[in-house]
């Protein structure tokens, strides 16, 4: 067993429910996966994400630029419309006047007649008495509105294209800072964070950001351009209908901000839950097999649905939500449609207004409304994709472990001296875990480790290691201090094998050369023949070429840390770490495992953690741990003659576990097998 023990987090908010730890709840981890205490406000994260995209300046200038040119055709397009209707309707009217009169003659005979609206109108006409519709000027017309259309459709599809480059260029830039970021993080943030959840944030939530940009970035553009533009022409055309057009806005704007901010707080909700579902998931389908032997599947059947369940209602509560603001705008722009038309008919009417301007300034009114509608129903995406982009500035402001120095130290002459000099460390600041320890390991020397679970065992090679950071003291290597170290340099001069195996997908040979991939051939094949990989190989239909699967399930336990041995060996390291190592083979193989280990470890220092305790009797040296503590150190035979604490576990391994209670009666009823044993 690992003794490796996650830092808690942080105190989690009021209300929210504590959260299992990494690896299925085995460490403290409560509160680990919230996206946040304390969400972040929509304007500061929404300029921070458009904010990304500043190293694009000159493509979004390339973009704004046919934006604009692409909607100043398409708002010229009704006003062009607008003539032609003129034209049409003056060709209507004119064939209907006797030819060879004039329209001051038609007036004056509408108005005697006491038909003055009729006047009134025909007065602000141009109509060519008796000639009825112009079609060369029609046709001209509309070939021109045409022209405009397909210009602007043209600019705009060019717009779009540049813009998903931008997106996906930042969306690219983004994975990139965070898969750095991940690099950069301190082991405890990983003890912290179910996997599940880190993953929804790096995949789902990326991807969510990229939809949003794509969809909304466009739209939002081009929705505000058409918004100003049709507002000058309607101001042109009628200030008195523009004035009941804009009645529309503030009425708009405040049911939309309204609807907006009940709606925020649902899609962080969503994603949050999104993230915890994907950690259950990742977890129960990781431990499967687990769960089929402990007949577990309807606790987990019963989690998976109660947490699916709170991500229906917080689905359901989003977009439900948010989908009020469309019909709501929809239903306000037909209120402002109708009242346009009504207002715009009677200044027909009245001859204060041209059917053609009328026609064109209700078809403004609905350009003016659609992009209103546009960006309301846009609020959800962009709700959505803010509130994942503040689940990856989470990631992205995560505390960094400390960085390397500028100018590292190295060690000159490898030898492989480790020494600890008044070291203390915690996890827990009011919980000590190793305080003031001290120790050498010589050149060239094996240093078994051994103690009860949580002793510190592996918290001992961690810190070796700097995967934690002490509290005080200093760790050197060859003299060395290793903080001054680049961690790099440190890490490529020890080599580790844990009690968990890792194998990633692909041949058993990729695996073995992970850890120096200029091997040769024939070094590979030499380090599996040194640790008996080669004989099980062998026997393999493809040898070396076998590609382990993702969850490596086509090798036995025993075969794949046989191959992370084999590993170790090829990478020939000046500082050898073993945790357990030897735990998942069969006795036989352990036997030779032994062997192939004590040659690996002849010309290198060496940190051996073990729990049989047969595996280590040819330490040079073994420490006794019990509380982050050395309690005892020496040679096996030198600390069972001590009869101290190694003396107790060595008998305990023999018969059942000695308890604080019955310690003292230990030696009463030692059975004669275990003193056997002993002596042996």
């Amino acid at each position: 067993m690992s003794d490796r023990k996650p830092v808690p987090a942080q105190k989690p908010a009021a209300g929210s429910a504590p959260r299992r730890g990494p690896g299925g709840g085995r460490g403290p981890g409560f509160g680990a996966g919230m996206p946040a205490e304390r969400s972040m406000n929509f304007g500061p994260s929404a300029r921070r994400l458009l904010g990304r995209l500043r190293p694009h300046q000159l493509q979004l200038g390339g973009i704004i630029a046919l934006a604009l040119v692409s909607v100043g055709l398409s708002v010229a397009g009704p006003k062009i419309l607008g003539h032609a209707t003129d034209l049409i309707f003056s060709g209507v009217i004119g064939r209907q006047l006797e030819t060879g009169s004039t329209v001051e003659q038609a007036v004056t005979a509408a108005r005697a007649s006491g038909n003055d609206a009729f006047a009134d109108m025909l007065a602000r006409m141009n109509p060519v008495p008796g000639a009825g519709i112009d079609f060369t000027a029609l046709g001209r017309v509309l070939l021109l509105a045409l022209g405009l259309y397909l210009g602007a459709a043209v600019l705009s599809w060019w717009q779009g294209w540049l813009l998903n480059g931008v997106v996906q260029r930042t969306v690219l830039k983004l994975r990139a800072d965070v898969e750095e970021k991940l690099n950069r993080l301190p082991l405890p943030y990983f003890d912290r964070q179910p996997r599940g959840e880190l993953l929804s944030r790096v995949t789902n939530d990326i991807d969510n950001i990229s939809q949003s940009l794509q969809q909304t970035l466009s739209q939002l553009l081009t929705s505000v351009l058409t918004v100003v533009g049709v507002l000058g022409a309607m101001f042109w055309i009628s200030p008195l209908l523009a004035l009941v057009a804009l009645v529309a806005v503030p009425l708009s704007v405040l049911v939309t901000q309204r609807i907006a901010k009940r709606s925020q707080k649902q899609f962080i909700a969503q994603w949050a839950h999104t993230g915890e579902l994907n950690g259950r998931i990742e977890e129960a389908f990781t431990g499967h097999e687990l769960v089929k032997v402990f007949g577990r599947q309807r606790e987990v059947e019963a989690a998976f649905t109660e947490k699916n369940e709170e991500l229906f209602k917080a689905s359901f509560g989003a977009q439900f939500i948010s989908g009020i603001i469309m019909p709501s705008m929809m239903f306000i722009g037909n209120l402002s449609y109708v009242a346009i038309a009504v207002v715009g008919g009677l200044r027909v009417a009245n001859g204060t207004m041209s059917l053609g301007d009328v026609q064109a300034f209700i078809q403004y009114s609905r350009q003016f409304t659609q992009p209103l509608t546009q960006v309301a129903s846009m609020a959800n995406l962009l709700q959505s994709g803010v509130a994942s982009a503040e689940r990856v500035f989470e990631v992205l402001d995560a505390d960094e472990q400390t960085p390397d120095p500028v100018e590292p130290a190295r060690v000159t002459q490898p030898r492989g001296r480790v020494e600890f000099e008044h070291v203390s460390f915690r996890y827990v600041p009011e919980k000590p875990l190793i305080d003031d320890l001290s120790l050498v390991a010589e050149p060239g020397h094996t240093v078994a480790i051994v103690g009860p679970t949580g002793a510190g065992k592996t918290t001992l090679v961690n810190l070796i290691m700097r995967f934690y950071e002490l509290d005080a003291g200093r760790i050197t290597l060859d003299g060395v201090d290793t903080t001054s170290m680049s961690r790099d340099d440190l890490r490529g001069r020890i080599g580790m094998v844990l009690q968990d195996t890792w194998l990633f997908g692909g041949t058993i040979r990729d695996n073995i050369a992970y850890g120096r991939p200029d091997a040769t051939e024939e070094e590979i094949l030499a380090a599996a023949r040194a640790t008996f990989v080669d004989r099980f190989v062998r026997s393999l239909p493809d040898g070396y070429d076998t590609v382990i699967d993702e969850e490596a399930s086509n090798v036995s336990a025993g075969e794949k840390q046989l191959i992370t041995i084999a590993r170790a060996a090829l990478a020939e390291p000046s500082l050898l770490i073993l945790d357990e190592a030897t735990s998942s083979v069969d006795t036989r193989t352990e036997v030779l495992l032994q062997r192939a280990m004590a040659a690996l470890r002849s010309d290198r220092t060496s940190f051996v953690i073990a729990h049989r305790l047969s595996t280590i009797r040819d330490a040079d040296l073994i420490l006794m741990m019990e509380n982050g503590r050395i309690v005892e150190q020496g040679t096996h035979e030198q600390l069972l003659d001590a009869r101290g604490a190694y003396h107790r576990l060595y008998l305990s391994q023999f018969t059942q576990a000695i308890t604080e209670e019955d310690e003292g009666e230990e030696a009463a009823r030692t059975p004669a097998a275990a003193q056997g044993a002993l002596s042996a």
